[in-house]
This record gives C-alpha cells, structure tokens and sequence, in this order.
C-alpha cells in the first residue's frame, strides 16, 4: 500500500505539469478580473489533474469504490463539463441541468439516495417514502457540488477542506472496518497534496502555480456526497447522517448564508461576488495564510465534533440541534460582521484610552 500511495503522489505531481502545457496551449487558464486578483495566466488543471489521478486508482484497483464504474461515468460527465465551464463561462442553468441528471443517473443505476435521515427530531427514524428521497438526495448532490465549489476563493482553501473532509471520512470508515472506502478517502487526500503544494507555491514558487478550476470543485463536491450517502444508508453503515452535516458544516454553511443573502437582496443565489468567509477574512485583517489556517482549522474543529458525536453515541436530535444552532449563529455573525466588529475595534479602542489615562495617573503620582 505504502509503494502504491507513493505510486498515486508521483502520477499526480506529473500530471500537473504535463497539464499546464495542455491547458496553455488551449487557453484553459484562469485571467484576472475584478473579482480574481492574481497575476499572470494560471492554468485551471488541478482538479483534472486529481481526477486522472483517481481514475488511475480506480482502474488498477476497482473495488476502491464501490460501483466504481458508475462513479467515474458520472464524475467523467461532471468534470468535463467542469472544464468546459472553465473555459467558456457555460450558463449556471445548464450546468445545474447536467448535475440533476448525474444525480438521477447515480439513483437510478446505483441505488444510491437518502432513504433514512436517522432520528434528527427524536421522534425516531426520519424514513422518506421514495419520490422524497429521490428529491432530497438530488438537492443534497447539488448542495456538495457547489458548496465546494463556491468555497474555492483563495490560494489552499479548497485543497484544505477537502483535506479535512476526506481525512474526516475515512478515519470514520477506518473504525468501522469499511477499509475499501477508507482506501479511497486516503487516495484522494494522497492525490490532492501535489496541488495544494503548487497552488501555494511550495517548493517551486509562484512560477508553477495551478488553481483548482470548476472541473476540480464539482469533482469534490460529488465525491464527497458519494460517499456519505454510502456511509450513512442501508444497514451497518459507519456514520449516521447528521454526522455528516459536521464533516462538511463549513462549505455548507458559507453557501447557504451567501445564497440567502443574495436572494434577500433581490439577486441570483448563483450571482458571483466577495461575500464568502475568506474574502470577509481578509477584509478585517487577516493575511491570506492566515485566513487560509483560520477556514480549515474551524473546518477540522467542525469535523471533530462530529466525529466525537458520532463515537459518543450522542442523540442524533442533540447533535442536530446543535448544528442548527451553529448555523443560526454562523449566518448572524456573518450578516452583522461590520457591526461586530465595529463594536470589537471601538471596544478595543475604549480599552486602550482607558489604560492610556491610568499610565498617565499612575506618573503623575507623587
């Protein structure tokens, strides 16, 4: 396993490269606009790059996944529309379109949808009578595609929670014995670590940089809801399903406060703009490493409660309760975060005046 692993992050690190010469070529690069303050052409490969990487994996090792051909059709289909997208700007609608039909193609031929969403309410086990399930499961596979995909704004970000997702996922099904997934989490963790080291410009500098592209984030995004719901429905799965609602809060939680927010101002909940966590970061301060260590160490913290939740047996409606909670207080703090901190720097500045003025007393006394 140790060769093969090593295996995975050579082809990789390769494949980047030999894709920024292809993707220079055909104008698959990434230039700067308003919104995107970089420099120069970055070839928008990275993405691709993991998922030749894990078709590689696959095809060597099929039963890495299970109906693994099923999952590559259907993360073929994504990806390439990812990257035409990419390139030609294709319309949200069409786009949306391509990933419902990925959707029912994967309950169809794959019976894999959301049947049970464990006891949220602690009135017992939430069951969705088959066309519910077939709708929620649609909306959750839509929900992960672009909770990723909206994330991706700043240099590691999405490479790093996708870390922490993977990671989270497969150490669940570690303890659970599922060692098949737990393969698969760690291939990708394994295929993801070549980008996020020259997307962050280590070690070859900013010379070599790549970005994640739309290919890349809807590759994620549908392999994370992949495997939660084979991790969280039929009989003996490893985690529950509110589990799963922790294993990836914060890419949930930024999309859905952003949506809301541009559907109460009357725009698209798809109209792009610099609202998200990392550009609020950011603009209060913080340096892009630092927003960067901030993002994925709440994400870790998130996961980490879902993984003690889920080993502490702790009642699914607790937990659920509690993410609501979270998520409540995610969306104000976001709403009202010039207000907070407005409030924090006059504070601070209250606080500082005060210990001025003491000094002062205090060397003026006798």
């Amino acid at each position: 396993m140790d060769s093969g692993l090593a295996l995975i992050f050579i082809f990789s690190f390769t494949s980047l490269f030999a894709l920024r010469k292809v993707a220079k070529k055909v104008q698959l690069v990434d230039i700067p606009s308003g919104r995107k303050q970089h420099q120069g052409a970055i070839p928008l490969i990275g993405g691709i790059a993991i998922f030749f990487t894990v078709t590689l994996a696959l095809l060597v090792t099929p039963d890495l996944a299970r109906n693994s051909n099923l999952y590559l059709f259907c993360a073929s289909v994504l990806v390439v529309t990812g990257a035409i997208d990419d390139k030609y700007d294709i319309s949200f609608k069409a786009r949306l379109i391509i990933q419902v039909l990925m959707s029912i193609i994967m309950i169809k031929f794959g019976s894999l949808y959301l049947a049970s969403l464990g006891d949220l309410f602690g009135f017992g086990n939430l069951t969705l009578n088959t066309p519910l399930s077939y709708i929620i499961t649609t909306l959750a596979v839509l929900g992960a595609i672009n909770a990723f995909n909206m994330v991706d704004g700043i240099d590691g970000l999405l490479g790093g929670l996708a870390t922490v997702t993977f990671s989270s996922l497969g150490y669940l099904f570690w303890l659970d014995h599922q060692l098949d997934l737990y393969n698969f989490c760690f291939v990708i963790v394994i295929a993801t670590v070549p980008y996020v080291m020259l997307n962050l410009g280590f070690p070859l500098g900013q010379r070599f940089k790549v970005f994640m592209g739309d290919a890349g984030s809807v590759f994620i995004g549908f392999t994370v809801i992949w495997l939660l719901v084979n991790g969280t429905q039929g009989e003996n799965t490893p985690l529950r399903p509110v589990t799963a609602l922790w294993l990836i809060a914060l890419p949930l939680m930024d999309m859905a406060t952003i949506m809301i927010r541009r559907v109460r101002k009357g725009q698209s909940p798809f109209k792009p703009d610099r609202e998200h966590l990392h550009h609020i970061c950011q603009r209060i301060g913080l340096s892009q490493r630092m927003t960067l260590l901030a993002i994925c160490g709440l994400a870790s913290l998130l996961a980490y409660i879902g993984i003690l939740g889920e080993q502490a047996e702790i009642s699914e409606s607790i937990m659920f309760g509690a993410f609501l909670m979270l998520f409540v207080t995610y969306y104000l703090s976001i709403t009202y975060i010039w207000r907070i901190t407005a409030f924090l720097r006059k504070f601070n500045n209250s606080l500082t005046a005060l210990n001025i003025k003491k000094e002062k007393s205090n060397n003026s006394a006798p």
